[in-house]
């Protein structure tokens, strides 16, 4: 029985694009998880493997019939820095495989040994970053965020070494595309003009085959990668997402999130927050994720330029008009979303447009000001009514609790309700629309690490698996586990996260 059927089209594109690269095995592979649902939705009939032939297969230790294992090639911006190569360092490309619905993906192991590209890695995962990539990939996806998704988690039975030795794990991931911005980089710093070419001929086939009917499809394909981008980071932000490290190498064209190395989400809300060991200076802080977002798209409108126009003057006249979409985009597509989150219907009233941002930025100021939680703040902004001016239900007082100064919350919340009051809509159906898009569970760092410590020190995974199904259903408030609800407490806040992998 083959249980994955591939159809690689990445191989195709030339050698130029990869180093061909078995996985390596290693000693004693234990199955963490299994994705069945993404596994059924792919069309896979690994459901079928039993637990010791799926860790064999998930480790890199059998190689599915069909498979073409493969490090790809690609360079990036890191921290504003010109890496001319990075490649795969610790990932294998298996494959592509196409879909129950006839939508291709990349299959890849994460963590499974070194490639070309490993420079002096060991091309392995600890196992605390398989976790939580595995924990935080998932629940963005519940959460209705593009990302890559994780299928499988195992065990290595060996340690890896990093300051000290902890166990070692693998992820198998899927995304639409493992391209990144780095992979056009890659070939444009090289002036392999024919690469950039067919590797945005590869792009627009499997991602974006609109742009194929365009008069220009590779400005086309642009203007796609800088729309999804805009409406990705925005959804990160109504979230309180920060992803860490946004270099080049670590954003895909397919806009998904990927690579989730020192990502975490916020609890009391900061403007200017960060999280990542390696982001000393605070370039991937929350507030610039958008900027930042901007200043990546405009690397791949560099690398793009040669198929843009036959010159370069009109080429650059080309990339920066789509560029400039971007900003709006995001703007439209963030004020929407946040309105959604407080209830307010949209309008295309430029005038009560200006009122409603200004009415969040004043929450988030506020917030900011208060140590506020950034779930809880939503989650019981969604329980409140709307004509209900005075601080005294039981709703109202969980809400103002979370701010160090209520009084100011009492003075934003009667501004909020003066503007619910503008709309025609039921307290229901207003709650209703906040309930959806407001999560009452997030993949809070001090439950992650916990999760993490329980698994790497005990070898207990039951941390791990409780946490995860509560994150699988994250709108929904779960009889018995309020606990999942709740930030940490002072001994519990984690200040940094790491890349690990």
């Amino acid at each position: 029985m083959n249980p994955i059927h591939f159809d690689n089209r990445y191989v195709n594109l030339g050698k130029t694009f990869y180093v061909k690269t078995s996985p390596s095995p290693v000693a004693d592979p234990g199955l963490i998880k299994f994705n069945k649902d993404l596994a059924e939705m792919l069309g896979l009939s690994v459901t079928e493997l039993d637990s010791n032939d799926a860790a064999a297969l998930f480790s890199g230790n059998v190689i599915p019939d069909g498979a073409v294992p493969l490090a790809m090639a690609y360079a990036g911006h890191q921290f504003g820095h010109f890496n001319p190569q990075l490649g795969d360092g610790r990932a294998i490309l298996l494959g592509e495989i196409i879909s129950a619905d006839g939508d291709s993906f990349s299959m890849q192991l994460k963590g499974s040994g070194r490639t070309f590209y490993s420079r002096d890695g060991d091309g392995r995962a600890a196992l605390g970053p398989v976790l939580r990539e595995y924990l935080v990939s998932e629940a963005m996806a519940k959460m209705g965020v593009p990302t890559t998704r994780a299928l499988a988690a195992v065990t290595t039975g060996e340690p890896v070494a990093r300051e000290r030795l902890l166990p070692g794990g693998i992820i198998t991931r899927i995304a639409r595309s493992f391209i990144r911005i780095g992979t056009f980089e890659y070939y444009s710093a090289r002036g392999d003009v024919q690469a950039v070419q067919k590797l945005a001929d590869f792009v627009i086939e499997g991602n974006y085959p609109q742009a194929a009917e365009a008069d220009n499809p590779y400005v086309a394909l642009l203007q796609s990668i800088v729309d999804s981008q805009a409406v990705l980071i925005a959804k990160w932000m109504q979230l309180g997402f920060i992803h860490g490290v946004m270099n080049t190498d670590n954003m895909s064209v397919a806009g998904e999130t990927i690579d989730y190395g020192p990502c975490a989400f916020m609890d009391a809300y900061d403007h200017d927050q960060v999280f990542s060991s390696i982001d000393r200076r605070g370039r991937y802080a929350y507030s610039n994720q958008a900027s930042i977002g901007l200043w990546n798209l405009t690397r791949l409108a560099e690398s793009l330029l040669p198929l843009l126009a036959e010159n370069s003057d009109p080429a650059v006249e080309v990339a920066q008009d789509v560029l400039k979409t971007y900003v709006e985009t995001y703007q439209n597509h963030w004020l929407a979303g946040t309105q959604t989150k407080l209830g307010l219907t949209a309008s295309s009233d430029k005038e009560k447009q200006e009122g409603d941002k200004a009415l969040i930025e004043d929450l988030f100021n506020i917030m900011a000001a208060n140590n506020a939680d950034f779930t809880l703040t939503f989650f019981h902004l969604s329980r409140l009514p709307a004509e209900n001016d005075a601080p005294s239900s039981v709703c109202d007082s969980d809400c103002r609790n979370l701010f160090d100064e209520p009084a100011q919350f009492d003075e934003w919340a009667t501004r909020w309700r003066k503007r619910l009051g503008q709309q025609v809509q039921s307290n229901e159906d207003r709650q209703a629309m906040m309930r959806a898009v407001n999560p009452v569970y997030i993949p809070r760092n001090h439950q992650i690490e916990a999760a993490i410590r329980a698994a790497e020190d005990d070898n207990d995974f039951s941390v791990f698996h409780d946490l995860h199904e509560v994150l699988q259903k994250p709108y929904r408030q779960q009889e018995g586990k309020d606990r999942y609800m709740q930030p940490p407490e002072a001994g519990e806040v984690v200040m940094q996260t790491f890349c690990g992998t």
